[in-house]
């Protein structure tokens, strides 16, 4: 058998497994499965919404899909293991699995997705959308969208950040094709933390915290606060220097903190000239 024909072997076994699960778990909210294969055999992992309906009484169920996965699909030495779906609420198998079973049932459909796409947003999704196509009232049919917040629809975050999923639902008038996508997260939204936040955390620290922190830098001796202070960034040294000539009064440290304000002093200068100076440059260039 060539490479090709292996691969859609492959395919065709991997597609047949699933539709399997989901036919055997459809009462405990299947949403998918992933197949590895392992040295000691297949590893099935089951994500559903209601795992011990997955498992069974006393492992019964777990057990007689083990061996038909085994004497099925030929599996050798298949491990299954079931993993609950956190929220089944961003996962959009589990949504329209849910809105079909509603709508089969005789509940009324805008009621249903209305309550879906209320829940989708409550549990954090940043979109979502509900479609469901076909004979909803009366004889003609017709589609209805039911929509909220911000979604991809294109490109590769809609391929990587949206989860979506189509179910059918069987009625009297005809079958009604239900859709779902979620989004849970931005694609592109990411948080810096430069140095005004730094500066602005400092100055919005109590000045009982401050005190406190800097008592502990000057405790010990000289060698060992001049350590712990060169280890730490964004340094009021003019208050260090105001608590060593109240407390202590070591003159060693008092130099040291004296040459640290200095040394600010000359950087803000440099900063200041530098600025300056780029601000000539652009004007002669004008």
């Amino acid at each position: 058998m060539g490479v090709k024909e292996e691969f859609v072997k492959k395919g065709i076994r991997i597609a047949q497994v699933e539709e399997f699960l989901e036919k055997e778990f459809s009462n405990a909210g299947y949403s998918h499965s992933e197949i590895r294969r392992t040295p000691i055999g297949m590893r099935i992992t089951v994500y559903a919404d209601r795992p011990g309906l997955v498992i069974g009484r006393g492992g019964m169920k777990i057990k007689e899909i083990t061996e038909k996965l085994k004497n099925v699909f030929g599996f050798d030495n298949p491990q299954l293991d079931v993993q609950e779906v956190q929220n089944p609420y961003l996962d959009a198998s589990i949504v329209a699995k849910e809105i079909a079973n509603a709508i089969e049932k005789g509940v009324n459909h805008r009621r249903i997705c209305n309550l879906l796409i209320r829940r989708m947003e409550e549990s954090g999704a940043v979109g979502g959308e509900i479609k469901i196509s076909g004979k909803l009232s009366g004889s003609r049919g017709r589609t209805e969208r039911y929509s909220f917040g911000y979604l991809k629809y294109c490109g590769e975050p809609a391929k990587k950040l949206v989860d979506s999923a189509k179910e059918i639902a069987i009625t009297k008038p005809g079958i009604i094709g239900v859709s779902v996508r979620i989004m849970k997260e931005y694609p592109d939204r990411i948080a810096i933390r430069g140095l005004e936040e730094e500066r602005t955390t400092r100055k919005r620290m109590a000045p009982e915290e401050l005190v406190e922190k800097y008592s502990e830098l000057l405790e010990g001796s000289i060698e060992e606060s001049k350590k712990k202070i060169e280890g730490m960034e964004d340094v009021d040294y003019e208050k260090l220097l105001e608590m060593e000539k109240d407390g202590k009064g070591r003159k060693g440290m008092e130099e040291f903190l004296k040459k640290k304000i200095g040394e600010s002093d000359g950087d803000n200068e440099d900063e200041g000239d530098k600025g300056d100076e780029q601000g000539r440059a652009g004007e002669e260039a004008g």
